[in-house]
């Protein structure tokens, strides 16, 4: 436990945005050198890694994910080892995730199973999206696994206990950025403007009437803007406005009926308030559906054979675009509970490290037993 905290306290405090992983990448590749190589291959994509563990006999590849990048925020934990890269943490726990990948590949190093294990460390989870293009890389195709699995922290829940459920465990997700164009002007004469600033705030107020009026009150969406900006002085009359934000969805057929909806109040405020806009959906996940069959056997497995706590949970409007895996490859993704009291993505979050133990003793000893019995 000491050398895996030491590795989440180093980095925790180099923190990067997607696809900009370069010090994490040599971090990560640093340590994979210091172990015994006769069972190791490694291959670079783009600032991500495969890593694969040969097996004894193998029959089958597992595959084991991790996500590595950071998120744009200006830490407040007070670590000593807080983040020393200016407005970056890792505020969604992939410090966390990392590390339990690499105590559990150091694991198999040591321990090798039967079949092949393959560990992907894999960039720009936070945006704009590392998942999908890697499972296409050529890289992957040629280690394609048979089945997957990944973890995601949960401060909600209690260090010693992990929570999962069958089917659908996040959501579909989607940015959403939307532009607005019109004709600014004095603040003294607005008959001679178009103000976007009034446009923005009246499609604000149109957008949620999606969720109350357009889906269906026993189906959940959601859309959030988070980020508003227009304008440039007080006294002048705005002429471009920015909304930005997000949806989220628990299938994919009202994720095109919320987009549908959008658009079309969209066209409206253009014809209203006589401006001009555009539509961005940036980055688009798909949901995280876990295998029936693979999560009640891991859902026995944990009950039967280790003191873990189990929580059958509900499905959360959370993304993550390990879906993208899951819906080419059976496996699942469990919550696994740190206790923080501050939430994902807070610029206070303290995961508590004893849940790096819980998660490494899980997993090795489930993909022990998956990789020795076919």
């Amino acid at each position: 436990m000491d050398s895996l905290i030491k590795i989440r306290r180093d980095l925790h405090q180099i923190p990067e945005l997607g696809f900009q992983e370069f010090k994490t990448q040599a971090y990560l590749l640093a340590y994979l050198e210091g172990l015994t190589q006769e069972r190791l291959s490694i291959k670079k994509w783009k600032t991500g890694l495969f890593v694969k563990v040969h097996g004894l006999m193998p029959e089958k590849t597992i595959g084991y994910r991790t996500d590595i990048d950071g998120l744009p925020i200006a830490e407040q934990t007070g670590y000593p080892f807080s983040s020393t890269h200016e407005e970056r943490m890792h505020a969604c726990g992939h410090d966390f995730h990392m590390t339990i990948a690499l105590g559990v590949l150091t694991y198999f190093v040591e321990n090798p199973i039967n079949d092949d294990l393959l560990f992907i460390f894999q960039p720009a989870e936070e945006g704009p999206g590392g998942a999908e293009p890697m499972l296409k890389s050529a890289e992957m195709q040629a280690w394609m696994p048979d089945l997957i699995f990944a973890l995601h922290i949960a401060p909600e829940y209690p260090v010693g206990a992990i929570a999962v459920k069958e089917g659908l465990l996040f959501a579909n997700t989607s940015e959403l950025f939307i532009d607005l164009k019109g004709k600014g002007g004095h603040a003294a004469r607005p008959h001679e403007t178009n103000d976007m600033v009034i446009a923005a705030c009246a499609l604000v107020a149109q957008l949620q009437t999606i969720i109350s009026r357009n889906v269906d009150p026993l189906d959940s969406a959601v859309i959030t803007i988070g980020k508003i900006t227009g304008g440039t002085v007080q006294n002048i009359i705005a002429e471009n406005a920015r909304l930005e934000g997000t949806i989220r969805t628990l299938s994919p057929e009202s994720m095109e009926k919320v987009k549908h909806r959008i658009e079309a109040l969209v066209r409206g405020i253009e014809a209203g308030y006589e401006c001009e806009a555009v539509i961005d959906y940036g980055s688009m996940y798909h949901q995280v559906y876990n295998t029936e069959t693979i999560t009640r056997e891991f859902i026995n497995y944990i009950q039967q054979e280790t003191d873990v706590q189990l929580i059958e949970c509900k499905e959360a409007m959370t993304g993550e675009d390990f879906g993208y895996m899951l819906k080419e490859i059976p496996g699942l993704m469990f919550w696994l509970g740190v206790d923080s009291p501050f939430g994902l993505h807070h610029a206070k979050l303290n995961p508590d490290e004893e849940a790096i133990d819980v998660a490494v003793k899980v997993m090795t000893s489930f993909l022990t037993y998956k990789g020795n019995n076919m």
